[in-house]
């Protein structure tokens, strides 16, 4: 697996003042699995108080909310989107995040990273984070 190192990233007093700011985190390949990451880190970051909005291809709820098909059908704001699919579809998500016009932040999860859609994004006005788990941070920044 080739591997690209982030050159587009937040610090973690940025991280800090992102998870203290955000309330409604889209999260794009968030898996009704409960073994899967996503759904563990979506669970956690419900739990601390985050509203969470799921984004999954299938079923019509995932933890309790309401399952979109795309972040461009969510009807109302969101702050940050959570990404857990390949590093390939950053460029995607980033052209909707913009279109839509409120996304605030745009966090690739562990392992994931395209600088040339970070890049975009960050030219964007939005602030940026790859490579680095919301759970884990949060847990880290804040002790949950």
């Amino acid at each position: 697996m080739e591997y690209e190192f982030p050159t587009v990233n937040s610090n973690k007093e940025q991280m800090r003042e992102i998870l203290e700011s955000v309330k409604t985190i889209a999260i794009t390949g968030l898996s009704p699995d409960q073994s899967k990451a996503s759904n563990m880190v979506a669970r956690y970051l419900q739990n601390v108080g985050y509203k969470i909005v799921p984004i999954y291809p299938k079923g019509d709820e995932i933890l309790g909310e309401k399952v979109y098909r795309s972040l461009a059908d969510i009807p109302f704001e969101i702050d940050m989107v959570n990404v857990f699919r390949k590093a390939a579809a950053f460029d995607a998500i980033v052209d909707t995040c913009i279109d839509r016009g409120d996304v605030k932040v745009f966090w690739g999860q562990l392992e994931l990273v395209n600088n040339k859609a970070a890049q975009k994004a960050k030219d964007a006005d939005m602030r940026v984070v790859q490579n680095y788990c919301t759970k884990l941070e949060h847990k880290a920044l804040f002790g949950q």
